[in-house]
């Protein structure tokens, strides 16, 4: 790679005039989320301003975890971890699932991405092990036919999880990643 194409050098480079500018001044907040919500989004490329301001979300509002397709995929793993302590260390009371509309993980063809990762230098021999070790590449990087069921299986997820509290408020939306249009699919109010 050569020395004019290095991400991070232009990133470090960035991040010491911001800091000498003292421009981390207008996002101080403490640690604890001001709107008490904890929101699980996309990790979408346009959703990264977009959704903070089309929920009017200001730095230290929510504590946002992303990830691809905004799912809940395993009751113990790290995106279930994040929600418990956000609502018991941070006293979050509201937990928002934000999928959104046109998600790269709806649908997502599995053969033509492990083809892409043999391309990049993995073994068949390594995805044949993992598969025979019991863990379904396949599978495990398939996405989901539908947005909306994939929210709904999120938010049962969230709310059936033996560590969440019975009465934790767990909502459901879609939003468009044109417009920031938010859609209801599961009313945490009404599902309590």
């Amino acid at each position: 790679m050569s020395i004019e194409n290095r991400k991070l050098d232009k990133i470090l480079d960035f991040n010491r005039a911001f800091i000498q500018n003292k421009e981390y001044e207008k996002y101080e907040t403490s640690k604890d989320p001001d709107k008490k919500i904890v929101i699980l989004s996309c990790m979408d490329t346009r959703l990264t301003d977009l959704l903070p301001k089309a929920m009017n979300l200001k730095n230290g509002d929510a504590k946002i975890i992303k990830n691809a397709g905004a799912t809940v995929l395993h009751p113990f793993g790290s995106i279930m971890r994040s929600i418990i302590v956000a609502i018991y260390e941070f006293e979050v009371d509201e937990v928002l699932i934000v999928g959104h509309e046109g998600c790269g993980m709806c649908n997502l063809n599995t053969e033509n991405l492990i083809n892409k990762i043999i391309n990049k230098g993995v073994s068949i021999e390594t995805i044949n092990t993992l598969s025979n070790s019991g863990i379904e590449v396949k599978k495990w990087l398939h996405g989901f036919e539908s947005v909306e069921d994939s929210i709904i299986d999120s938010v049962k997820m969230v709310k059936k999880h033996p560590l969440t509290p019975k009465d934790m408020i767990v909502h459901g939306l879609v939003m468009s990643p044109s417009t920031g249009e938010i859609s209801i699919i599961v009313d945490g109010y009404k599902n309590k």
